[in-house]
């Protein structure tokens, strides 16, 4: 099963990305002249940030229908991890990622950084660090040998974005708070992020708030941050991973603890349902097309379910996994969220 959910994942990513269709091009003259210090990334180098204010990135983007009324705010700062995209089978860089490589930065690029952290570009400046993340694979180790290679491919990637962590706070953040975004791959580091510098630290008072998506947060992993319970609380995760209605992967059948889900159309620990009707819009392969009503949302034990989302062509969509779509189903309601948060904070 577990393999059968991986095929999949990697075919709707790849669908994907090579549907999408930017809305803007990028400047690029010197995209890949990078100098890393001891094959690390450099982080006092902008190339080596996907996203970052002080340069033009497809975070920047904004879809159509909503740049009549877009108004960016620079006083909070969103750090975002992006997911996986080292997915090639035949992981010709080996367990990690090369970061140099401009066929793998650019399917980031145009894939996580411009459909998900976009959605972010009006509550504050975003920063998002290119970092060696692990392959795909590492999810699914075959053997014992697979496993202690893929727990090494983890901790790689996981030092360098602790590394751009540490520097955004040195260099860019002057006091600013902060709000942590992620999906995949990126809430596995995130979550360890969230766990060494803000949990029972003073950081902790710069925090509007974290969207740790795409993965299972365990409820007790963090002592002093909890999960969001209201659509303007603060300080507080919000989490989610989506399927299709009444569908409960295996391995989440397995998992020994309960986990943080947040329903992104509700916002509340009380509404644990709502119709597509509050679905205020999703992004899908086009940028430029807001689709209102794409999926309804259903908090359910330690998931989150979702019908079969309506868009055209939906009848050749058949998978019941909708983790690529996770933010991207609810971009709209998210966006707003975002900024609904930041406003509270301020209050």
């Amino acid at each position: 099963m577990k393999q059968s959910v991986n095929l999949s994942y990697v075919i709707m990513l790849l669908a994907f990305i090579s549907c999408a269709k930017p809305p803007q091009k990028f400047d690029d003259k010197e995209a890949y002249q990078f100098q890393s210090v001891d094959g690390k990334p450099n982080y006092a180098d902008l190339h080596f940030w996907a996203a970052h204010p002080y340069k033009r990135d497809p975070s920047d983007s904004v879809p159509k229908p909503l740049r009549a009324n877009y108004k960016a705010d620079s006083t909070v700062d969103i750090f975002f991890i992006h997911p996986t995209s080292y997915t090639a089978v035949e992981k010709n860089f080996g367990w990690n990622a090369d970061i140099q490589d401009p066929a793998l930065n650019g399917k980031t690029d145009m894939g996580s950084i411009l459909y998900q952290a976009s959605i972010f570009n009006e509550a504050g400046r975003v920063f998002a660090p290119r970092y060696r993340q692990a392959h795909l694979s590492a999810y699914f180790p075959k053997d014992k040998s697979d496993s202690i290679e893929a727990a090494k491919a983890f901790e790689i990637a996981y030092q360098d974005v602790k590394a751009s962590f540490e520097y955004y706070l040195a260099h860019f953040n002057n006091g600013k708070p902060i709000v942590i975004a992620s999906h995949s791959q990126g809430s596995t580091h995130s979550k360890r992020l969230l766990k060494e510098f803000f949990d029972g630290t003073v950081l902790k008072n710069k925090l509007v708030v974290a969207y740790v998506v795409g993965m299972v947060f365990d409820t007790k992993y963090l002592t002093t941050i909890p999960a969001c319970e209201t659509p303007n609380q603060t300080g507080c995760v919000c989490a989610w991973r989506t399927y299709k209605n009444d569908y409960v992967p295996p391995f989440v059948e397995k998992e020994p603890y309960n986990s943080i889900v947040t329903n992104p159309l509700t916002w509340s620990s009380s509404a644990l349902h709502a119709e597509r009707d509050l679905n205020k819009g999703g992004i899908l392969l086009n940028f430029n097309k807001l689709v209102p009503g794409v999926a309804d949302a259903t908090v359910s034990n330690k998931i989150l379910w979702a019908g079969k989302p309506h868009f055209f062509g939906n009848m050749f969509y058949t998978s019941k996994n909708f983790h690529i779509a996770d933010y991207n189903l609810y971009y709209l309601n998210v966006r707003e969220n975002v900024k609904t948060r930041v406003s509270a904070f301020w209050k």
